[in-house]
């Protein structure tokens, strides 16, 4: 797909204040912020400039000018959770992206359009743009009845957030110097860094993807025109919805500790401050056209591909996953099916392991030394 996009490479950067020592370790994590302008292809923004949000995770007292060539890593999320959440979770050892920083990574992760810091398009910012069961809980403070959805079209498509993924790592490549880097995504982060990956193999090292989203069937190109929904294109999670959609998953005695759920909400709610004074709080996300990552794409793909499923996710369901690994035509493919753990495999108790098999992958291109395979893994009790 051609990419419709001015990238400006002279962005500004915004040091993070965090410099933080890990638990029994002396090795200091430091955090940068970064934005990355783009000219947004999203249907609610076309032509405009949208800031990419862009977190830094390295280890050691100063971030890198240089890296490697293997060693940079771009974390994309998925359908509603922005990236600095779902990746780098202040919560005892569940940072997915200072555990790969320990390890000697240059680790980046990037909010498209939409999400988290990320650019917002102004129609998010309208509660009439939801769906009016949610709209009923935010009466009479910000409508005083349900309304009709004013923005009708998508908000963002699968096509956008390539171009945003693709905005990122050009200035991650011009940035530490590499030709590559690799992509670990989550859920919808599997189409998003998959399609981006069968578009472009040669930017993309490796690929490390948990709980991907896949349909052997799904649309090949987008929707023309794209679809239209009365109930507009802005989703949003509370509080309670977050925690029940968890807790449906929830296979194993002990899956998670209860005490997660608090330090995830509160770093959703941080990054979504506008949410965060609707009702008692919520997340807000654009619900997502999604196409180009189906069979006729990935039995083509070359890139090496590592895929986790949790064998409780009633999300991205196992045996879509276990169809991606069969249809993929990469000669490395490794398919892991992790133990009690559900979509949110990162935030629960065999973290470790998850964590562990990227870093092998992303190191070495392997799991277990091998290079094809699929594997069970994961503590059961």
């Amino acid at each position: 797909m051609k990419i419709f996009m001015r990238i400006c490479l002279s962005l500004f950067v915004i040091f993070g204040v965090t410099a933080a020592s890990q638990a029994a370790d002396a090795t200091k994590i430091i955090r940068a912020d970064h934005y990355v302008r783009v000219t947004s292809t999203a249907p609610s923004m076309t032509g405009q400039t949208a800031l990419i949000y862009v977190r830094e995770v390295a280890a050691g007292a100063a971030l890198p000018a240089k890296s490697p060539n293997n060693r940079v890593v771009l974390f994309v999320h998925g359908a509603g959770t922005p990236a600095e959440v779902s990746f780098d979770v202040p919560y005892s050892d569940y940072s997915w992206m200072a555990y790969l920083a320990k390890a000697g990574f240059d680790v980046f992760s990037a909010d498209m359009t939409g999400y988290g810091r990320s650019t917002r398009p102004t129609v998010m910012n309208d509660p009439c743009n939801i769906q009016a069961d949610f709209q009923k809980q935010f009466a009479p403070d910000l409508m005083p009845a349900p309304c009709a959805a004013p923005y009708t079209k998508p908000i963002t498509t699968m096509g956008s957030d390539w171009d945003d993924i693709s905005g990122v790592v050009d200035y991650l490549r011009a940035l530490r110097g590499v030709d590559k880097v690799s992509l670990v995504g989550w859920s919808q982060g599997g189409p998003r860094t998959g399609g981006f990956a069968a578009r472009h193999p040669e930017k993309v090292s490796r690929l490390v993807v948990l709980a991907p989203a896949y349909g052997r069937e799904g649309p090949l190109e987008a929707p023309n025109p794209l679809p239209t929904n009365t109930a507009g294109y802005t989703t949003v999670q509370t509080e309670a919805d977050f925690i029940a959609n968890w807790d449906r998953q929830v296979g194993c005695p002990d899956q998670y500790e209860p005490t997660t759920k608090a330090s995830v909400w509160a770093e959703m709610m941080a990054s979504d401050p506008v949410g965060a004074t609707w009702g008692k709080g919520v997340r807000r996300a654009p619900q997502v056209p999604s196409w180009g990552f189906n069979k006729a794409v990935v039995e083509k793909m070359t890139v090496p591909f590592l895929m986790v499923t949790g064998v409780h996710d009633k999300q991205a369901l196992p045996e879509r996953v276990h169809e991606l690994y069969a249809d993929l035509g990469s000669r490395d493919k490794v398919l892991i099916d992790l133990a009690c753990s559900g979509h949110n495999a990162m935030w629960e108790r065999n973290h470790l392991t998850l964590f562990q098999a990227s870093l092998e992958w992303l190191d070495k291109g392997t799991y277990t030394g091998k290079t094809r395979g699929e594997f069970k893994a994961g503590a059961t009790k």
